[in-house]
């Protein structure tokens, strides 16, 4: 597999306009003395790029580009039109987003614009054009950078305009009025359309919102997002082709469905700021890292943004601890990235975010962070001449994430508040423990290539989806169903004659069960199985057809009722297990599978993955650590960092 950039890229953003200009040969000093490759430039920069409408001042953006290029310092070249000048929502207060409650949100922090302004859009497409214009064949620029963190503050806004769009998108979806109405089952509550027209945003209201209308709202909020993106690379495309183009992402990020958006982006590319007081804190940046590498169909990826110490907007923003950023850093590079780049590079002396740490803080050079900044760039420099560089992260076990699952079980109105990433993290964290490596796919994915593969609360579904799982059972590898699992088709319609797709699906036959009623337990409440295993959250009544009762509930609603069954290759778990139960649940599909695990034992607080040639093994704790892996003996200083020949 070919590498993103011939080395490792290490850098990060940098905002010189932020400074005055006798800074800036320091800058170019100290990323050279850092091993800095890559600067992000321009992100939040169109208010000293366009001062006025119209009247653009590149001079100073000319300079900087030269400095980077002269110091041998290549570029991200951002498109800055992530937070619009004051000029655009003083004239055209109408770019302005509206929240659910009709205020309109106001000027004075970031993105505050409505992703369906037209406005907006022809003055972010001018500064893009502009921009292109300007700078294509530039020695120094070797990516684009689109907008930043798209949807991060503002996903929809409830203006006018954008209702309009939404009326349009629906139009467009379902064809006819009397469509719309058959998918949102509008003869619920009366609440039949007789036109387009008619159809509202789903804002502030007397009860539940129709669930389908909410999720279609989801879907066009992430819609309008990925078109601005387009709108974007379009123009760059145009103006400026043959360098790669990419966004940032936020990993499980609910406003978007990037498994839609992958596809348009050249690379894919995340930002990610894990809590370094929260010692499971790995477990999600690690499936984070995999969730970017499977949105790329497993080719590598770049980490936009880290932050090498404390952020600034927790309640308490605590410090990385020495050595805890090297870890996480390598915990990308293991995991597929071909390059590690920070939320910033110089930190602010001004603004809201100058509590944000930086490659240079605000004690200079001569701090702990800069030692570490420069310590990490050096030591990716020399890991660009092996053959991790490029290479894939082989995975036998599949993991199905689905944004609409999300979407659906986070509305009101359902059985019970189900934490969907939480549940599926869940799984992931007992497979980290054993040291298996995970990649996730979507719903209705080919799963030819897995030996495993998990469905954890997979509530929205179709039923080609559905069966499209039966398929990996019928095959012979191991198919894992969790609870909540095809209960709604896309439309949010229940499955009739049993859940798990309904009445004499191929999921029901795989499976030799089906569901008949949920039984969610109290909140805080536990239950007991006939092993005497804790469970949480959830109980159901399961008909077994032909399948062989793993477990059963000993307490709980549905005392004596099946709690985990196996079929042939396939599993149904009906509740959630305790982590001890999740474990030896593991191990037997593992065995099953024929999928060795590299920890002969569950380990919390290390990770082991491979990449090319090497086996990274990884201490995400503040203590010294000894673990067996792959049969080797391997110690680990605090946040202590090996790397084995595989």
């Amino acid at each position: 597999m070919t590498g993103l950039f011939p080395e490792f890229r290490y850098g990060g953003d940098y905002n010189p306009e932020q400074w005055p200009e006798e800074v800036w040969d320091d800058d170019v000093r100290l990323m050279r003395g850092a091993a800095v490759t890559t600067a992000t430039v321009g992100v939040f920069s169109w208010a000293r790029l366009e001062p006025r409408p119209g009247e653009f001042d590149f001079g100073w953006l000319d300079r900087v580009l030269a400095k980077l290029d002269a110091g041998g310092i290549r570029v991200m070249m951002a498109t800055a039109t992530a937070s619009p000048p004051a000029w655009l929502a003083v004239r055209y207060p109408e770019t302005l987003p509206v929240d659910e409650r009709g205020v309109r949100l106001g000027f004075g922090s970031r993105q505050q614009y409505s992703p369906n302004s037209s406005v907006y859009r022809e003055h972010a497409s001018r500064l893009v054009r502009a921009i292109a214009e300007r700078y294509r064949g530039h020695p120094a620029i070797e990516a684009w950078h689109v907008n930043n963190e798209l949807g991060c503050h503002v996903v929809h806004s409830y203006d006018p305009e954008s209702v309009a769009a939404f009326r349009a998108w629906l139009e467009t979806r379902y064809g006819t009025i009397d469509e719309l109405n058959r998918a949102w089952g509008t003869a619920f509550w009366s609440q039949r359309y007789d036109s387009f027209a008619e159809v509202d945003a789903p804002r502030a209201m007397p009860s539940f919102t129709n669930p389908t209308h909410s999720l279609d709202w989801r879907r066009f909020g992430s819609w309008s997002l990925l078109e601005l993106y387009l709108m974007e690379r379009d123009i760059l495309r145009e103006v400026a082709p043959g360098l790669p183009i990419t966004t940032n992402l936020m990993g499980f990020f609910p406003g978007a469905d990037y498994w839609e958006w992958a596809p348009e982006l050249d690379f894919i590319s995340d930002d990610a700021y894990p809590d370094p007081t929260d010692p499971d804190a790995y477990v999600t940046l690690a499936a984070q890292r995999d969730l970017t590498r499977s949105l790329g169909g497993g080719r590598p990826w770049l980490l936009m943004e880290q932050s090498p110490s404390a952020v600034n907007w927790r309640d308490r923003n605590a410090r990385k601890q020495p050595g805890q950023h090297r870890a996480h850093s390598f915990n990308a590079v293991a995991r597929g990235a071909d390059g590690i780049l920070h939320f910033q590079w110089r930190q602010a002396a001004a603004g809201a975010e100058k509590f944000h740490a930086a490659m240079v803080p605000h004690g200079g050079e001569h701090t702990r962070i800069h030692r570490e900044a420069r310590e990490l760039g050096a030591e990716l420099a020399e890991l660009s001449a092996t053959d991790v560089l490029g290479a894939a992260v082989p995975a036998r076990v599949a993991i199905v994430f689905d944004w609409e699952s999300w979407w659906a079980l986070a509305q009101q109105a359902v059985p019970t508040r189900i934490d969907y990433p939480a549940v599926v993290l869940e799984w992931y964290a007992a497979l980290l423990r054993r040291g298996v490596t995970v990649d996730f796919t979507r719903a209705g994915a080919d799963h030819a290539g897995y030996d495993i593969v998990i469905a954890p609360a997979l509530q929205v579904a179709s039923r080609a989806d559905l069966d499209g799982l039966a398929a990996v059972a019928d095959r012979g590898a191991q198919l894992v169903v969790g609870y909540q699992t095809g209960i709604l088709d896309r439309d949010l319609h229940a499955y009739l004659g049993g859940y798990l797709g309904g009445e004499g699906s191929a999921l029901q036959h795989a499976l030799g069960v089906s569901v008949e009623e949920f039984a969610p337990l109290a909140a805080g409440q536990t239950a007991v199985l006939d092993d005497g295993t804790t469970v949480t959250d959830w109980q159901e009544v399961v008909q077994v057809a032909d399948a062989e009762v793993v477990a059963r509930f000993a307490t709980g609603p549905v005392t004596g009722g099946p709690a985990i069954t196996r079929h042939g290759s396939a599993w149904y778990v009906a509740t959630q297990p305790d982590s001890a139960r999740l474990d030896a649940l593991i191990d037997q599909i593992l065995v099953a599978a024929g999928v060795d695990a590299s920890f002969p034992a569950p380990v919390s607080g290390v990770e082991t993955v491979v990449r090319g040639s090497t086996r990274f093994v990884i201490n995400h704790s503040p203590d010294a650590r000894t673990v067996e892996v792959a049969g080797q003996q391997v110690d680990l200083d605090s946040f202590g960092v090996a790397r084995l020949t595989a």
